[in-house]
C-alpha cells in the first residue's frame, strides 16, 4: 500500500480556569458558596467586603434606593405565551448563554483588561442580584439542645440516692441508648464494675432496686429493657387514672405482646377473652403509648434554610428575586490596586497584578452565578405558574431538557444550577429539583405529572370511608376514571412514598381508634 496523508477537521473545547471556576461556582450551594468566598477573602488581597454597600442596603427603607443592586423580574399570569415569554427575554437579556460564555472565558486574555483601570469600566460593583431591605433576620433564633443522657443526670441530682445507688444509677445512665433502652442483660453491665469503688459486692436485688427507681424518670417509659417492659413502665405509670381499659391493656402487653400488632382482631379477642368493644379500648391506650421514649427530646438544633430565589405575587403578577443575603457585597480593594504600576515587572507589582487580576474573574463568575440562577427561576416559574396558584396538584411535568431547550443551555447546567437551591413561595420553600419530575400519561387531559398524582392520591384516600378503605385496585381504577392510566404497583409505589400504609393497615388503625 502507497501512504497517504488525510486531513482532518475538528473542533475541541478547551477548559480554561475561568470557566472551571464559573461552572464550580454555579454547582455550589449556599453553604458552599459562603466558605468558597471566605476562602477567596483569605487568600486574595485584592478582594474585600463592601461594607457601605451592606450598610445601605440594610439600613435603607425606600425601594427605589435599591433598583441599581435589585434584580427582580415579573412573571404575568395570563395565557397568552407572549406575554409569558416577554419574562423569559428580559431574563435572558441580562445573561448570556453558555456557548457565548465559554467563548468569553477562552477569548480574552489577562492582557485584555488593563490592571490601573477602574474596576466600574468594566464590572458592576455588586456581585449580587437582590437584597432584601428594610428586614429584620427572625430566623437568627437561639436555641439550647439537651441530649438525654443529660437530662436524666439532672433528674438523677434532684433525687436522693446514696452514695452506692448513686454509683449504680450513673452507670445505668451511661448505658443508656438514644431510644431511652438499656441492655437487657444488666449482669454484664456490672461485670466489670470495680469492686474497689464499694465496700461490698454488688447484689442482684440492689441493682434492680435502682432501676426501678431510675424507671420513673421522665420520659416515660425510660431505662427499659425491651418494648415489653417500657410500655408496662408508661400503662402502671397511668394506671392510678381511673379508667377500665388500663387493666385490660396490661394484661394484653403482658401476655399478647406478640398478637397486639396482628390484624385479625377477633382471634385477639378469643385469646384475651375480651370483648371487641373492651379490646379496641385496651388498644387505644396502647396505641398512645411512645415505644422510643427518648426520641421525645429534640437532640438536634433546628437548621433553617436560607432560600436562593423568593417568588412573591404582587398587583397579579408573580415576582422572581434573588437572595443577596446569601452571600457578601464584594469589590476590589482600592488601595492595593492603586499600588499597582503597569511599567513595573518586580515580584511584588506582579503579585498584585496576578492576584487582582484573579479577583476580578471571581467576581465576574459570581454575578454568573446569580444571572443563569435567576434565569432559570423564572423559567421554572413560567412553566409552573399553576403550581403556585392551586398547589401540587397544578404541578406540570417536566425535566432538564424542557428548561435548557428554552434558556439555550445544557441540561448539565440545568441539573447545577437546581442542585441544593431553594424557592421560596407563598405555599413553602421547596428546593429546585423538586420542580421536576416523570409524566404519567393521560388519554383525556393530556400529561400529568408524579407529583401531581400524587397530590390526588392523597385527596382520594383523606376522603374514603375509614371503615371501608380504598384498596390500591380501586385507587387505580379512579385514577382511571379521571383520565389517568396508571398500573395498581405504581399506585402502590406512590403510596408508600408519602408514608400511607396500606388499606388492611388503614382499617386496623381505624378499628383501633
Amino acid at each position: 500500500m502507497r501512504p497517504s496523508l488525510q486531513l482532518k477537521i475538528g473542533q475541541q473545547l478547551t477548559m480554561t480556569p475561568q470557566l472551571q471556576q464559573a461552572i464550580k461556582l454555579l454547582q455550589l450551594s449556599t453553604l458552599e458558596l459562603s466558605q468558597e468566598i471566605t476562602e477567596q477573602l483569605y487568600s486574595n488581597p485584592l478582594l474585600e467586603i463592601d461594607e457601605a454597600l451592606t450598610d445601605s442596603s440594610v439600613n435603607s427603607q425606600d425601594p427605589s434606593n435599591v433598583e441599581t443592586t435589585d434584580k427582580t423580574i415579573s412573571v404575568n399570569l395570563s395565557s397568552d405565551d407572549s406575554r409569558t415569554q416577554t419574562a423569559a427575554a428580559d431574563a435572558a437579556d441580562t445573561s448570556v448563554t453558555e456557548s457565548e460564555l465559554d467563548q468569553d472565558w477562552a477569548n480574552t486574555s489577562t492582557t485584555e483588561i488593563p490592571v490601573d483601570a477602574n474596576w466600574e469600566d468594566n464590572f458592576s460593583a455588586s456581585t449580587s442580584s437582590n437584597s432584601r431591605t428594610g428586614e429584620f433576620d427572625w430566623e437568627q433564633v437561639y436555641q439550647v439542645t439537651q441530649s438525654l443522657q443529660d437530662h436524666l443526670l439532672w433528674q438523677l441530682n434532684l433525687t436522693p440516692f446514696s452514695e452506692r445507688d448513686r454509683l449504680l444509677a450513673e452507670v445505668f445512665v451511661d448505658a443508656i441508648n438514644p431510644s431511652g433502652f438499656i441492655p437487657e442483660d444488666i449482669e454484664n453491665m456490672f461485670s466489670n464494675f470495680s469492686n474497689t469503688q464499694t465496700e461490698d459486692p454488688i447484689e442482684h436485688d440492689e441493682v434492680l432496686a435502682v432501676l426501678h427507681r431510675l424507671q420513673q424518670f421522665d420520659p416515660p417509659g425510660v431505662f427499659a429493657r425491651n418494648i415489653q417492659e417500657c410500655l408496662l413502665i408508661q400503662l402502671f405509670q397511668i394506671q392510678s387514672e381511673e379508667d377500665q381499659h388500663v387493666v385490660q391493656a396490661i394484661n394484653l402487653v403482658t401476655n399478647f405482646i406478640d398478637d397486639i400488632g396482628s390484624i385479625d382482631l377477633l382471634a385477639l379477642c378469643k385469646k384475651s377473652q375480651y370483648s371487641q368493644e373492651e379490646l379496641q379500648g385496651a388498644l387505644k391506650i396502647i396505641k398512645n403509648l411512645n415505644p422510643c421514649p427518648g426520641d421525645c427530646l429534640d437532640r438536634t438544633q433546628a437548621e433553617y434554610i436560607a432560600p436562593d430565589v423568593y417568588v412573591e405575587k404582587v398587583s397579579g403578577r408573580w415576582e422572581v428575586r434573588l437572595n443577596s443575603d446569601n452571600s457578601p457585597k464584594l469589590k476590589i480593594n482600592e488601595v492595593y490596586s492603586s499600588l499597582i504600576k503597569r511599567s513595573d515587572n518586580s515580584d511584588q507589582n506582579q503579585y498584585l497584578k496576578d492576584n487582582l487580576t484573579e479577583a476580578k474573574w471571581f467576581l465576574r463568575s459570581l454575578e454568573s452565578r446569580n444571572e443563569t440562577l435567576m434565569r432559570v427561576a423564572v423559567t421554572i416559574i413560567e412553566l409552573q405558574q399553576d403550581f403556585l396558584e392551586i398547589g401540587p396538584i397544578g404541578m406540570k411535568p417536566m425535566i432538564l431538557s424542557d428548561v435548557a431547550a428554552r434558556l439555550d443551555l445544557h441540561e448539565s447546567t440545568i441539573s447545577r444550577v437546581t442542585t441544593a437551591k431553594y424557592l421560596s413561595t407563598p405555599i413553602g420553600i421547596f428546593e429546585l429539583k423538586y420542580f421536576f419530575s416523570s409524566h404519567v400519561g393521560s388519554a383525556a387531559a393530556g400529561e400529568y405529572s408524579s407529583t401531581a398524582v400524587c397530590a390526588i392520591l392523597k385527596e382520594l384516600i383523606a376522603g374514603e370511608q375509614r371503615s371501608k378503605p380504598l384498596s390500591d385496585n380501586k385507587l387505580m381504577v379512579l385514577l382511571e376514571d379521571q383520565g389517568i392510566p396508571i398500573a395498581r404497583r405504581t399506585v402502590a409505589k406512590y403510596r408508600e412514598s408519602l408514608g400511607i400504609p396500606s388499606s388492611s393497615q388503614r382499617k386496623r388503625f381505624e378499628n383501633i381508634q
